[in-house]
């Protein structure tokens, strides 16, 4: 099986006056193609600046980063947007759609940054949202959608581009707790299908949707186990 992600002694500190501040103090980590990973941690752990490095949204200081086989941890920011649109997925807590789009528009906004055509765009983004089980409502706006609605449309739009690793922060957090199980239900469909899922949440009920959890602590790994050995400890 081949790593997806590969981490090696990554980084990463923030410069508070003149101050450094270490957020993350050298992190191993390898995932695999089709795997289903749970990052968790208190607040002040490095999680979030962790899920910021994986999605290039952000560069560690010191470090290797391997992306699907290429070494991100030292490419300029054009070169990072370019892999962000065609490596990954994001979805997000706020869901960050587009007010004024439709679903189906805000689904097939990435291809229009990809340059497809506006036909293939519409076709590709029905697929997607079929997929989502929101073919009725791809004509609604946002504010037309409940949070549920919202949240699979933006797991559409992460999804529109094939990306190699989709990545979702808290994408939880703003429903309740049966929208909830229908969202994460959806990302457990989507790993079964062939994508890696990477999911940071702080709710150990969510958490357990991965098949592997990895937790943070001080910036360093605290424990990473699969989800049959946190059984078989429990």
């Amino acid at each position: 099986m081949s790593a997806i992600i590969q981490l090696e002694g990554i980084r990463k500190s923030y410069f508070m006056g003149k101050e450094p501040l270490q957020v993350l103090k050298g992190i191993d980590l390898k995932i695999f193609t089709n795997e289903y990973v749970a990052l968790m941690g208190p607040s002040g752990s490095g999680k979030s600046t962790l899920m910021n490095i994986l999605g290039c949204l952000d560069s560690p200081s010191a470090g290797r980063y391997i992306l699907n086989g290429q070494d991100v941890s030292k490419m300029p920011d054009d070169d990072l947007a370019d892999v962000r649109n065609k490596e990954i997925g994001f979805v997000f807590q706020q869901f960050n759609l587009l007010p004024r789009l439709t679903a189906l528009e805000n689904v097939a906004l990435p291809l229009v940054y990809a340059g497809v055509s506006r036909k293939q765009r519409t076709e590709m983004a029905m697929d997607v949202i079929k997929k989502v089980g929101l073919e009725e409502r791809s004509h609604h706006k946002p504010n037309e959608l409940s949070g549920g609605q919202c949240q699979r449309v933006a797991i559409a739009r992460a999804l529109v581009n094939n990306p190699s690793l989709i990545l979702a922060d808290e994408p939880t957090g703003n429903l309740d707790t049966k929208t909830s199980k229908e969202i994460m239900d959806i990302f457990s469909q989507i790993q079964a299908a062939g994508n890696t899922v990477v999911l940071v949440t702080h709710e150990e009920d969510i958490a357990h949707y991965a098949k592997r959890i990895v937790r943070l602590r001080d910036g360093l790994i605290e424990s990473d186990k699969l989800k049959q050995e946190l059984v078989g400890a429990g």
